[in-house]
């Protein structure tokens, strides 16, 4: 768990979060569904602020040639994670976990009125985040997280049937360390974001 983001804006843009984030796809083979995880797997929700300014967040846990070609195979009997021949029961020693925060209209007739409240550095910097192993109703606080590194990609600015052009628009991506080890692969990883007086504006999990 920890608190505000660091006060660093990079100019980059590395990853490309912000696009369609696609799912696992259920294979049914008569009496077994297989899913599969080759990219890692992903989270995405919609949050605002009590203020009115409404987001979307996604994102993305994954591990160098952990989550490749690994499979979920639902039977009558039960489930199983597997890799080739091999069953796998728990997360590696650490996940890297993506996490992209952006603009998302609350609804979009306030867009097409001009109406909309944009996202702004000070808010998103001033958001408390929460992570959690969930088992069942079990919730376990995630430690030893790190952020390895936050990254900002502004949009141009557009005033359609606007008189002024609106706020600048961008993008936050941040890059975390998750330690993962020995956590079973059925936990669920929890994602809570709070203001400072800790109001939920956004939860969500990725799971498998």
């Amino acid at each position: 768990m920890f608190g505000r983001l660091p006060s660093r804006s990079l100019a980059c843009w590395m990853l490309a979060l912000a696009a369609a984030i696609p799912s696992a796809v259920a294979q049914p083979k008569h009496d077994k569904s297989v899913w599969n995880y080759d990219g890692g797997i992903f989270m995405e929700t919609d949050g605002s602020f009590p203020g009115g300014a409404c987001f979307r967040v996604k994102g993305r846990a994954d591990a160098p040639e952990f989550f490749a070609n690994l499979k979920r195979e639902d039977t009558t009997s039960g489930t199983l994670f597997r890799r080739g021949n091999d069953v796998v029961t728990s997360f590696p020693t650490r996940l890297q976990l993506v996490v992209a925060i952006f603009d998302f209209p609350c609804d979009h007739r306030l867009s097409a009125a001009g109406t909309q409240v944009y996202l702004t550095d000070e808010m998103i910097r001033t958001l408390r985040f929460s992570f959690f192993w969930k088992r069942g109703l079990e919730m376990r606080p995630v430690t030893g997280i790190t952020i390895e590194n936050v990254e900002v990609r502004s949009f141009p600015r557009v005033a359609i049937g606007m008189e002024e052009l609106p706020p600048p628009r961008q993008e936050w991506i941040l890059s975390l360390a998750v330690p993962s080890e020995g956590v079973p692969l059925t936990d669920s990883l929890v994602l809570m974001m709070r203001t400072p007086d800790h109001h939920i504006v956004a939860r969500t999990a990725a799971r498998l």
